[in-house]
């Protein structure tokens, strides 16, 4: 927008309705430019005319009941005496609809690169003492605390206010608290960086559905370890990746540069073919997270430090800023589709009963809805009740597609159920299958990969063992080579679909592909 000085009441509301309808498009958030032109020309405001204009984006913005903060200014040379500047603007608003927009971003790297001491730092909001401090509160399992390394994923939230601010534990806040009072919600899956709990990390990275990838290297150690691997991950799976270099506080400024220009020659080479952007101040950290969002060839590079506080503010605005990647035209075409939802946890609570996790991937699920789960070993599908929902932590009384929620379903049979199953509504008609053909390629592999070879497949949340059955126009594979294999599961028949992407291991030998046909067997709902 260029100005917006005292406008007539016609063109006012028809502003409004503009503004409206940024924000549906944008999920509850838009970035207005003033000063600057239609077409892109940076004119530039005067001091008096900005002002105004502010004050018009106010009332607008008060009118749809949306919050406004000014992202940043900058001055432009125009031919005039007086100063001119542009201003960006975030407008939020939280949907009716919905308690907050909702961001999930895993959380990768090397183990002991410090990613479970960030968490902890964002999400507690209090420096780390350099000994581990920061990340006691994240841990689950007394073996974490006795060796400080993450085994299992955990889950943690980061929310910002509709002005922009952050809210999280530092007030002594339950997660509900901070629910209530965010109007943007940063759900960071923790997952573990040790080679020993791989399967963990890939199973966390496909069947939860990251909508971004956060990569922390340590600067004192560089490249190491499972990084390559990690990254390779996101890469595989298409999960766009930022990275943020930490415990700058440990080494010199060369150190850290050193880290940068090895991260950088990585992430240029022909395999990657990502632009590294480095982030050195709140401007770089606003153009990085809008150029982020739109091409995701994009790197942001973050260094920071989780003791000493350096350049924390920097990742918090670009968190703050970075928009959902499906738009609400996507979400709602998602919704409009019949009910499924993927099982990834299962717990049993006492008073409620059997308590299942993961994400509602389709369609709308709610309170009391009947729904049947399966595939059960022998192939049928069990009619079971939604009792009630739960996201973050607090209640919930419909949950929409893409949102990971907890659902109760009382006196279910715990011993039903498994990872891997889905809930779906009774007339969908599941097709499932023990035996499917996937387009592969080979990554690495040490011996042969051939008929007979037994492999680990990870698809989405299933997770099983499957043997390879034929390989077509091919006796074996080797690295790098690319064939369409079939496959049968060597337990029960799990509930896949085509196109799913695919990712099997087996020792060191790795490989990714997607589904390309099924040998759907009948469902039988018991």
């Amino acid at each position: 927008q260029l100005k917006l000085v005292n406008p007539s009441q016609y063109r006012f509301e028809h502003l409004v309705t503009q503004m409206k309808w940024r924000l549906q498009e944008g999920r509850g958030e838009a970035v207005y430019q003033i000063g600057v032109e239609d077409n892109g020309l940076l004119v530039g405001l005067s001091e008096e005319e900005m002002r105004a204009s502010l004050k018009t984006l106010r009332r607008m913005a008060e009118k749809v009941g949306a919050d406004i903060t000014v992202l940043r200014e900058r001055e432009v040379d125009y031919d005039s005496d007086v100063p001119r500047k542009i201003t960006e603007v975030l407008v939020r608003k939280v949907p009716d609809n919905q308690q907050f927009l909702d961001l999930r971003v895993a959380v990768l790297g090397n183990v002991d690169s410090g990613k479970s001491t960030l968490l902890g730092v964002l999400t507690q909001g209090e420096l780390d003492n350099g000994r581990g401090r920061a990340r006691l509160n994240l841990f689950r399992h007394l073996h974490e605390i006795q060796s400080g390394r993450t085994s299992s994923i955990s889950f943690e939230i980061l929310g910002f206010n509709s002005k922009g601010e952050v809210v999280n534990y530092s007030d002594s806040r339950t997660a509900e608290e901070i629910c209530e009072s965010s109007s943007k919600m940063i759900t960071f899956i923790d997952l573990a960086g040790h080679h020993k709990y791989l399967k963990t990390t890939i199973f966390g990275l496909t069947s939860y559905c990251p909508d971004f990838a956060m990569l922390v290297v340590s600067a004192n150690t560089g490249i190491a370890g499972t990084t390559r691997e990690h990254l390779g991950l996101a890469m595989a799976l298409k999960v766009p990746f930022f990275i943020v270099i930490s415990k700058v506080d440990l080494c010199s400024k060369a150190t850290v540069e050193r880290t940068v220009k090895q991260l950088e020659r990585i992430l240029k080479q022909p395999g990657c073919n990502k632009l590294p952007l480095l982030v050195n101040s709140d401007d770089d950290a606003v153009t990085a997270a809008q150029q982020f969002a739109q091409s995701p060839n994009i790197t942001p590079i973050f260094t920071l430090s989780s003791v000493s506080g350096e350049n924390l503010d920097l990742l918090k605005v670009f968190l703050n800023i970075l928009p959902p990647l499906t738009n609400s035209k996507e979400q709602e075409e998602l919704m409009q589709q019949l009910t499924e939802f993927q099982v990834d946890e299962i717990y049993t609570v006492p008073e409620v009963g059997t308590v299942v996790g993961g994400t509602l991937s389709s369609g709308i699920c709610r309170e009391g809805e009947n729904l049947v789960v399966g595939p059960t070993d022998d192939g049928k599908f069990l009619r079971l009740k939604v009792c009630s929902i739960q996201r973050n932590r607090s209640a919930c009384r419909v949950l929409r597609a893409g949102q990971a929620a907890t659902l109760a379903l009382g006196p279910f049979d715990r011993s039903l159920l498994r990872k891997g199953m889905v809930m779906v509504s009774p007339e969908m008609n599941p097709t499932i299958c023990s035996v499917f053909e996937a387009e592969i390629v080979l990554l690495f592999h040490a011996t042969t990969f051939r008929k007979g070879f037994q492999v680990t497949v990870h698809v989405g949340n299933v997770r099983q063992t499957a043997v390879v059955e034929k390989i077509h126009g091919k006796d074996k594979l080797r690295t790098g080579e690319k064939a369409v294999v079939r496959f049968r599961f060597i337990k029960h028949p799990e509930y896949l679909k085509i196109g799913a992407k695919l990712l099997f291991r087996e020792g060191v030998t790795k490989g990714i592909g997607h589904v390309t046909d099924l040998q759907a067997i009948t469902t039988k709902n018991g």
